[in-house]
């Protein structure tokens, strides 16, 4: 079962919430298994995370990774709300967009006449 899980640390600023996405980006963990979807809010100069998870246990396997370097750059995450998720709605998929059509390249049309045919006489002056 899918869950959400709402962050709020007091201590996480937007610089330490960038340090702490190059250190998992430096470990190899930015795109963790389990994880559907992460969304990182500002409000002034605090930040709250909210993730979706396909499983507790898939978000416990990250946090292996994830706590000691909240540890190193000095965030207590304290304790996040945890909830089964009831329902999620995806917009539907944008149809590609197509390039116009390109039009042939086309001879211009040549005004003379059919082979054989007279040509109109000149005038004299």
């Amino acid at each position: 079962m899918a869950i959400g899980m709402y962050f709020s640390p007091a201590a996480m600023s937007p610089a330490k919430y960038d340090e702490c996405i190059a250190r998992l980006t430096k470990a190899g963990a930015l795109h963790p298994a389990g994880r559907a979807y992460h969304v990182c809010i500002r409000t002034g100069d605090k930040v709250q995370v909210f993730d979706v998870w396909n499983s507790q246990s898939e978000f416990d396997a990250f946090g292996a990774t994830l706590m000691p370097i909240l540890q190193a750059i000095g965030v207590d995450p304290g304790q996040p709300m945890v909830s089964p998720v009831h329902n999620v709605i995806v917009p539907p998929a944008a149809a590609p967009r197509r390039a116009p059509a390109k039009r042939a390249k086309t001879a211009p049309k040549k005004t003379a006449a059919k082979k054989g045919a007279k040509k109109p006489a000149r005038r004299r002056r």
